[in-house]
């Protein structure tokens, strides 16, 4: 199978995250072996959702968890039986196959049951001499289970009443014990076959292969009682006939423990620590029946290969990190706190976007970069940047971004104006989805501090956005651990940031850091619009005790 990587941006993502993950995996797909696939560790926010529709590109799919699942293990394909055929034939195939558990399903490859051998041979343990009739066992399961054929009677009949017996004794003590419908295994006595007719018995078999009369041929026809011949002796078609039950009537159907392609393994191994069964079905996303795992599966497991864009700390990256296997870090920002258990390339450099240094990869490999490709790496750079305002902005930034928008044919300066203000609309979302729209965590030493910002170029906006985060910031300190929140209110036109802050210690760390005192919870910070460049390597400082 192709091998596959995934290509994903911080949670939360903004333009750049998003539009340089597209970027990259085009780039990878041209390049190198495998199958590169973008993928998104949250929600869009309204900018990209801007861009990545005028430039006509898909979104990418949503993965916010990397951790391993079940189809990252060895799935044994297993085919599903019919619940219809016997026991012996479903012994037979788990022996053929090495298997100690066997799906039964539908021809549409519902699963309906599954039979272990377990169950089986629990069967054989007990005597219940109507388990056949019990079981509408077909005549014809009994013939093809005893190596014989049906001489007189429909092989689409099933076996519905009475017992099974041995009719072994002389002919008038046998008599005693025959009633209407029971099935009569005989040997070669002729008077026994017209007897056990006589007697209106269901079924007679009758083995060593002996030749079968006309006369008593027709007598059955005329009883309406089916005829069988095998080549085993009584004591063998004793032992057999058991086997002949359909599966149906051991299988387990109902509160099956089954698991789905999706599912997670961490998930799934707690579940399997709590039963002793061994083998569990597994289903697709639309409830079919794919194959079986064992506990034995999770030593083999497939860890996903996974490509970092746009960060490279643990807080902020897609749940369950230390599951996956990173192989590539492509990134702008501090040597964060993600570790990987061996070498892998890390590419980190000082500019203002992602989206330039995957540029700068294109030319690396020769590859042309697509108009629509073009198009998402300028507007990544214009949106980090604020369109060139920001002081992370490199004057290689600026050169790739007046590049790209030159191929992707769009005005510099229109495309980023229409694509701020797709992004400032908020007034359809809920408080919470603003303050998460670009929120990351960070930590220094042992606090957790939390920072979000919105960037637009309408003051009034800001303002708004204010009076309804403030109560908001207080609600969300304390959740997941962050002791301190930050609210950063960029106004891009003017290049400053109303910063709004809550939680102990928050204050102190504002006026070390930048001078300044909070007054009514906020403060203004001029000319400071990055958070990566400005505000967050300052607090680090305080909290590190550099200052």
């Amino acid at each position: 199978m192709q091998k596959v990587t995934y290509i994903v941006g911080h949670k939360n993502p903004d333009t750049d995250s998003i539009c340089s993950a597209i970027g990259l995996a085009y780039l990878k797909n041209q390049t190198e072996e495998g199958r590169f696939v973008a993928k998104r560790a949250g929600q869009m926010n309204e900018e990209t959702e801007y861009v990545l529709k005028y430039f006509n590109v898909h979104t990418p799919g949503y993965m916010p968890n990397v951790g391993t699942q079940v189809k990252d293990m060895e799935i044994r394909e297993l085919p599903g039986m019919s619940k219809e055929i016997s026991v012996k034939e479903a012994w037979e195939f788990m022996q053929e196959n090495n298997a100690i558990t066997l799906p039964m399903t539908d021809s549409e490859n519902n699963l309906e049951g599954i039979i272990s051998m377990s169950d089986i041979t629990n069967n054989m343990m007990r005597h219940n001499p109507t388990s056949l009739s019990e079981a509408k066992t077909p005549f014809l399961h009994i013939a093809k289970t005893l190596s014989g054929k049906i001489l007189v009677g429909d092989e689409n009949a099933v076996f519905q009443s009475g017992k099974v017996l041995i009719g072994a004794a002389n002919p008038l003590l046998v008599k005693k014990y025959i009633e209407p419908g029971d099935l009569v295994i005989l040997g070669d006595r002729a008077e026994d076959h017209l007897n056990a007719i006589e007697m209106q018995a269901g079924c007679i078999v009758i083995g060593m292969d002996v030749p079968v009369s006309d006369a008593i041929r027709s007598y059955a026809q005329q009883k309406g009682t089916v005829v069988i011949t095998t080549p085993h002796d009584s004591f063998a078609i004793a032992r057999l006939i058991e086997q002949s039950i359909p599966v149906r009537a051991l299988m387990v159907s109902k509160n099956l423990i089954t698991f789905h392609m999706e599912d997670f393994t961490d998930t799934i191994k707690s579940v399997m620590g709590k039963t002793r069964i061994r083998n569990f079905p597994i289903l697709d996303k639309k409830g079919k029946y794919v194959g079986t795992v064992s506990r034995r599966n999770f030593l083999n497991m497939k860890k996903k290969r996974i490509i970092l864009v746009d960060h490279n700390e643990l807080s902020q990256t897609v749940d369950n990190i230390e599951q996956a296997d990173v192989v590539e870090i492509v990134d702008h920002h501090r040597i964060g706190t993600l570790e990987t258990k061996r070498p892998i390339v890390f590419r980190n450099q000082p500019v203002g976007c992602t989206a330039t240094i995957v540029r700068q990869m294109y030319q690396e490999k020769g590859v042309e970069v697509p108009k629509e490709i073009a198009g998402l790496l300028f507007a990544a750079i214009a949106s980090d940047t604020l369109l060139f305002r920001s002081p992370t902005c490199t004057p290689l930034d600026e050169m790739t971004a007046r590049e790209m928008a030159k191929i992707a044919e769009v005005d510099v300066e229109q495309f980023a104006t229409d694509m701020f203000k797709a992004g400032s609309n908020l007034s359809e979302k809920t408080t919470e989805e603003i303050f998460y729209q670009d929120f990351k965590k960070f930590i220094a030493g042992d606090v957790v501090f939390g920072v979000g910002q919105i960037s637009s170029m309408a003051v009034d906006e800001l303002q708004m956005l204010k009076e309804r985060l403030e109560p908001h910031l207080q609600y969300e300190c304390g959740k997941h651990g962050v002791q301190m929140v930050f609210f950063m209110l960029t106004n891009i036109l003017e290049e400053s940031t109303e910063l709004i802050c809550y939680g102990p210690g928050a204050s102190d760390v504002v006026r070390k850091a930048f001078g300044l005192n909070i007054e009514d919870g906020a403060c203004v910070l001029e000319g400071i619009v990055s958070r990566k460049k400005q505000l967050i390597p300052a607090m680090m400082n305080v909290l590190q005790g550099d200052v």
